[in-house]
Formats: C-alpha cells, sequence, structure tokens
C-alpha cells in the first residue's frame, strides 16, 4: 500500500479522538508550539495563507483568530473524516467566509502557481510521501518573498533522547490506545518521530527545494522545531 495511502487511512481511523489525544499525549504543550508558530506568521502579516496537513484545524483557527478578518485562510487535508471534524468545529463558531477547510494533496495541490503569501503545515512534512517533491509544490505556490512556516517534530536534545525514546515506544502507544483505540497509528507516529531529519538535516532538505534563508528553532528540548523559510 503506498504510504500517502496508508497515511490517509490512518488518520481516518483516529478522526473522532484526534484532538483529545493530540491534548493528552502531549500534557497540553502542543497549545504553546501552535501559538509560537502563529506568532512568526503574525510577523509577516500576510494577507492569504494556506494551511496544510490541517487535520481538524486548530492551526487554521488560530491563524483566523490572530491574523484577523482581512486575511483569508484556507486550510486543506486529504483525509476527508479529518476535514469533516474540521467543519463541524468551524460550524460550531461564529466564523465568516474567510476561513475555508477544503480537500487537498500536498503532493499536488489545486493551487495556482505563485499566488499564496504565506503556507504553514504543523505535523504534516514528516508524512509526505516524497518530501522533496511536497517542498517543491509548496514552494510553486508562494509568492516571490513568501513564507513556509513548518511545525514538525524533531530529534529531542541528546541528553533527553533515552527519556523521551522510551515515552515513545513504552508508553505514548499504550496511552493512545486507551484514548483511540488505535495503537497501530501511535506506533506509526514514534516510528516516523524517530527516524525523522535533525533540524540542520531537514533545513538543508528545505533549501535544496528552492527555497532560501531558512531558520530553525526548537522547542520543549527540541522534541519539535519550527522552521521558517523564504521563497
Amino acid at each position: 500500500m503506498p504510504k500517502g495511502v496508508a497515511v490517509n487511512k490512518m488518520f481516518a481511523g483516529i478522526s473522532g479522538r484526534y484532538d483529545v489525544a493530540n491534548h493528552l499525549l502531549s500534557g497540553g504543550i502542543d497549545y504553546y508550539w501552535r501559538s509560537v508558530l502563529i506568532k512568526r506568521v503574525q510577523l509577516h502579516k500576510p494577507q492569504n495563507v494556506v494551511d496544510l496537513a490541517t487535520g481538524s484545524g486548530d492551526v487554521a483557527f488560530k491563524l483566523l483568530s490572530c491574523l484577523g478578518s482581512t486575511s483569508t485562510i484556507v486550510a486543506m487535508d486529504f483525509c476527508e473524516p479529518m476535514l469533516e471534524v474540521a467543519k463541524r468545529k468551524k460550524a460550531a463558531r461564529t466564523i465568516g467566509s474567510n476561513l475555508v477547510f477544503t480537500y487537498g494533496d500536498c503532493m499536488s495541490l489545486p493551487i495556482a502557481d505563485e499566488s499564496i503569501d504565506a503556507v504553514t503545515i504543523s505535523f504534516g512534512v514528516r508524512n509526505f510521501e516524497d518530501r522533496q517533491r511536497g517542498l517543491r509544490e509548496i514552494n510553486r505556490i508562494l509568492v516571490p518573498g513568501g513564507k513556509l512556516f513548518i511545525l514538525e517534530f524533531s530529534q529531542p536534545d541528546r541528553w533527553f533522547r533515552p527519556i523521551y525514546y522510551t515515552y515513545l515506544k513504552y508508553i505514548l502507544p499504550s496511552v493512545a490506545a486507551l484514548a483511540t483505540g488505535k495503537k497501530d497509528a501511535y506506533d506509526y507516529l514514534a516510528g516516523t518521530i524517530e527516524s525523522f531529519p535533525t533540524k540542520t538535516e531537514l533545513s538543508a532538505q528545505i533549501l535544496q527545494s528552492g527555497f532560501e534563508d531558512v531558520e530553525s528553532s526548537g522547542h520543549t528540548f527540541s522534541i519539535v522545531a519550527i522552521h521558517t523559510a523564504t521563497k
């Protein structure tokens, strides 16, 4: 089964409990990570933003509240059940037409060349079927000078790795199984985190895809990193 198909199926299976599991397994620190990401986006005052791999929409909703009604946000995901969760959350809030949830596959985005000011993607690059292809596709849709913001798991500080990898392998899947009933999905998560590039390695891959001025910062002992890059 191709990786993209398998990932889609996996997220469809946990969509109903995705938010609960995320907050539980991160101890609520995921709220902080998203806040740091959004503050960096705010500095550039983009008029139109695409949030890729939006999942249940948490980053998209935060973007909307911080950028205001003058910005347009298109939030995309290739997993329809996850999009349905995001759409239900939107329906329960008073939100205008400047936030739209729609289908979009990062390998082939239904967006015109050089038409977007900023792209955000949180915990999605790790699941790309072809990382270079996905990064080049993001580069294609950005205007010259446009910004890419990536929030993703990374390799933690060396002293913290034994503790963190023990948590990933033995604690996280068991707790996730109780929260979602889908232990396999979080076994996959642990495996992809452990094999994901360091901040320096991912920065090099972003440069190779056509971006420049790549910067990275680690957070919470570098278990996650935020990368910013300019087209």
